[in-house]
């Protein structure tokens, strides 16, 4: 089943899966499996390592001959040349998330890029097209990471944007596979994009013990954290997170939670699970194994068509 829509058309790849921009994770070697396997491999902007990222979009031109994009994350990056930097890459597509989709859209059109904007609500979405947006990543609040603090789901927010919208849209939150992928595009998706899944491939460079935690991971295994604040968080079940939880409520007075990713590297890359928030999915609980990102996404597309056919067969 070839596939042939907005979204492969206007990202230039085989399959329109997209990997999430998670901050220091979102590099070359993971980024890169992804192009090269047919979907789009993104590199995150979220850690404000600007020099470092410049050097993974290099090796990036090593690594594969493939389309990928870059992430800008609004909240994390208020460099006033992030436009430039950008565009001086030379890629071609960009994410904006956390922020007002009005600031950076229609420089970032105006130098042939094309933009997607993340949004977790109707209501974002509307301001997202209306500032110009060539399409929209639909993220539902059983993701991991960043949320609104009042979080929609992907069941009810993706059709609800699909229905009263039109742009493409790239689905997010909760899709780790071809049934997940199949479903989203049953609801209004031309396309899907991966977090939680791809923190646990073979090529994410996160420490085993997270892997190992999300392969772990029980489906009530996350936690929503600082709903009375921004930002809110989704992570995995540990007992920082827990301690947090219980905290992090409206009378609430002490240090803000983004304190508590002081030691996020710690975490990342030591493994020390307990010394920062490590950011998971809900489907975390539907992951149980540590697979190659080739084998990732050739698996989620034979999966998809044959979810696709069964149902036509039957229901058709």
């Amino acid at each position: 089943m070839p596939f042939a829509n907005r979204i492969t058309d206007m990202l230039g790849v085989q399959y329109p899966i997209v990997q999430a921009p998670m901050g220091w994770i979102a590099r070359a070697p993971l980024a890169s499996a992804v192009s090269n396997a047919g979907g789009m491999g993104i590199i995150e902007t979220s850690s404000g390592q600007l020099d470092e990222i410049k050097g993974e979009i290099a090796k990036m031109r090593t690594l594969t001959d493939k389309p990928f994009g870059v992430n800008i994350a609004q909240a994390f990056v208020r460099d006033p040349g992030i436009v430039q930097f950008v565009v001086d890459q030379g890629v071609k597509f960009v994410t904006t998330s956390a922020g007002d989709p009005t600031k950076y859209c229609g420089p970032l059109k105006a130098a042939g890029l094309t933009v997607f904007h993340v949004v977790p609500t109707m209501k974002a979405a509307l301001k997202a097209i209306e500032a110009g947006v060539d399409g929209l990543v639909v993220e539902g609040g059983e993701g991991g990471g960043f949320k609104n603090p009042q979080p929609v789901m992907t069941m009810v927010l993706l059709p609800l944007v699909a229905e009263k919208t039109g742009v493409p849209i790239i689905a997010a939150g909760g899709i780790t596979c071809g049934r997940s992928m199949a479903a989203a595009f049953a609801l209004g998706a031309e396309g899907v994009q991966m977090g939680t899944r791809m923190v646990s491939a073979a090529e994410s460079p996160v420490h085993q013990n997270w892997k190992q935690a999300i392969i772990d991971a029980e489906d009530t295994d996350t936690i929503f954290l600082n709903q009375f604040g921004k930002p809110a968080l989704r992570a995995l079940r540990t007992k920082k997170t827990e301690h947090l939880e219980r905290e992090l409520t409206p009378d609430y007075a002490g240090p803000p939670v983004m304190s508590h990713m002081a030691r996020a590297l710690d975490l990342y890359f030591g493994g020390d699970m307990e010394a920062s928030i490590a950011l998971s999915g809900q489907v975390a609980g539907r992951i149980d194994s540590v697979k190659p990102v080739a084998e990732i996404i050739a698996e989620t597309v034979r999966e998809f068509e044959e979810t696709v056919r069964a149902m036509g067969k039957r229901y058709g």
